[in-house]
């Protein structure tokens, strides 16, 4: 079993009772809880990035393989950054509550799948040692598309971003996702390589094979022996992942703590609605996670492209488009008919024939449900939290729909207007004259071309479509794009977001 002992805080919660294996059986019969012996279970999956996605999403459908079929399947989470969620899990358990919210009301559950968190700058070669160790069989990863240190026009590892070259030079002590999973495949391969499945559940295209080239970029430098055998041993698995998961507030947390009659420290909210797609393409077995509703199928892509272009696409267009227009959360945006009208356009006219699916899913019914989710007012998911990283996600929720369009002929003027609004969005202040934080790995780079270009529309909108890492070099030269980029960019700057929504949801493309 790979755990440390549980340090158990010294006194009780000032607020009363704390969540704990222990107490499982005071809980109230409402709340649902394993029905495994969560302190017997050994661990098989080691998880890097173990936020509130992964919490209320991969967490949930194991938690279930669990109680349906057993097996030496707990989770070892991983934190790269920040030691919060390790600590606020340590205190009680390592278990915490899943509550599903919708208008209907909300359903909680206690998840016991996690059973070890490890916070990697506490001891550098841990992480690496578990990546190694036999008994861990699937490493899955929630790191989000900035953590892969890649060119996201590419695909390809970006030998320059900081954490890789020190990951480089310190195979040791890795900083990076991308220098721990190198580092413990290099090791795994020296204690005699047995199989393992990397498998990604990130927002990218392809996720397992721009993993797998990745990770191969970064070990081809290092050890050719080790290479050959992760080209022939190690399981690169796509997959497609969907569920809304906001942020936890500390309103929530006390919400929860009076539902269940005692503290818990790390809960996490999500819609009812969960989906996981899944390449059947395992190394050294895996959790019946199908009993849970995980789909195994041979070819990913085409369910992947339908969420990324138009969940991830919608959400992020609504996430500019509506902080921009003064709106805090997706629900709130919801509530503008002229918003709605703009999805529900961009989605049919512009996304949906560019989809492989087209003609083999009810893609209308999809997008119908789309609608239906982000309306709930029961979860707060904020539009800047969406709008997070947008150099890092527009090329796979945006650009490549675009690039269908182009090649086919195809309107994009509302895509185009969500790209404009990531530019209005990420030059730092908002229609009311008020500072934006930015956050994005190339958030210098973009003030920078902003500031430069001196507050006119069209020139803000070359400079950002010349930031190659994110529009690569063909969409800078497409005239047709550029400009409806430049007459979006300034009829935002002009009239507002909320305006040039309405305009552009009563328009015919």
């Amino acid at each position: 079993m790979i755990t440390r002992p549980v340090a158990r805080p010294a006194v009780e919660p000032a607020h009363g009772r704390q969540l704990s294996l222990s107490r499982l059986p005071s809980l109230p019969r409402e709340v649902a809880q394993p029905s495994y012996d969560v302190a017997r279970l050994s661990c098989g999956i080691l998880h890097l990035g173990i936020g509130a996605f992964h919490r209320a999403h991969q967490a949930v459908y194991t938690d279930a393989a669990l109680a349906a079929a057993g097996g030496a399947w707990g989770i070892v989470g991983a934190s790269l950054r920040q030691p919060g969620v390790r600590d606020r899990l340590r205190a009680q358990d390592w278990l915490y509550t899943v509550v599903e919210r919708s208008s209907a009301g909300a359903r909680h559950r206690v998840v016991g799948c996690v059973r070890d968190v490890v916070f990697a700058p506490d001891d550098p070669s841990r992480l690496p040692g578990l990546v190694a160790d036999p008994r861990i069989r699937i490493v899955t990863l929630t790191i989000t598309e900035k953590g892969h240190c890649h060119d996201p026009a590419s695909g390809r590892l970006n030998s320059m971003h900081p954490d890789i070259v020190h990951d480089l030079a310190h195979r040791q002590a890795p900083i990076s996702a991308i220098g721990v999973l190198a580092a413990g495949l290099q090791h795994r391969y020296r204690l005699g390589g047995a199989p393992i499945t990397l498998l990604s559940c990130d927002n990218l295209p392809q996720n397992g094979r721009t993993l797998r080239r990745i990770v191969l970029d970064f070990v081809s430098r290092l050890d050719a022996d080790a290479t050959r055998w992760i080209e022939r041993d190690v399981a690169f698995p796509c997959s497609m992942v969907d569920r809304i998961v906001p942020a936890t507030t500390d309103g929530f947390i006390r919400d929860t703590g009076a539902t269940l009659g005692m503290a818990d420290a790390a809960p996490v909210q999500c819609e009812p609605f969960r989906q996981w797609v899944i390449e059947d393409m395992f190394a050294a077995g895996r959790p019946a996670w199908h009993v849970a509703g995980a789909e195994f199928v041979d070819d990913v892509a085409p369910f992947e492209e339908m969420k990324l272009r138009l969940l991830n696409g919608s959400h992020s267009m609504l996430a500019y488009l509506g902080y921009l227009g003064g709106y805090e959360y997706i629900w709130q945006v919801m509530r503008d008919p002229h918003y709605v009208s703009l999805m529900r356009d961009m989605m049919r006219d512009e996304v949906a024939p560019t989809l492989a699916l087209a003609g083999k899913y009810d893609l209308a019914a999809y997008q119908a449900k789309l609608v239906e989710r982000f309306a709930n007012p029961a979860l707060p998911h904020r539009c800047a939290q969406i709008a997070m990283d947008g150099s890092q996600k527009l090329p796979q929720r945006l650009l490549a729909t675009i690039r269908a369009n182009l090649a086919a002929g195809r309107p994009l003027r509302r895509l185009a207007l969500a790209v404009a609004a990531w530019m209005r969005f990420v030059g730092g202040t908002d229609e009311r004259g008020n500072a934006i934080v930015v956050h994005d790995p190339l958030a210098e780079l973009l003030a920078k071309r902003v500031t430069a270009a001196g507050g006119r529309p069209h020139a803000i909108a070359d400079s950002l479509l010349g930031v190659a890492a994110v529009f690569g070099d063909d969409l800078p030269h497409a005239a047709r794009f550029k400009d409806e980029v430049r007459s979006a960019l300034a009829a935002l700057m002009a009239d507002g977001a909320r305006a040039t929504v309405g305009r552009y949801s009563m328009a015919v493309a």
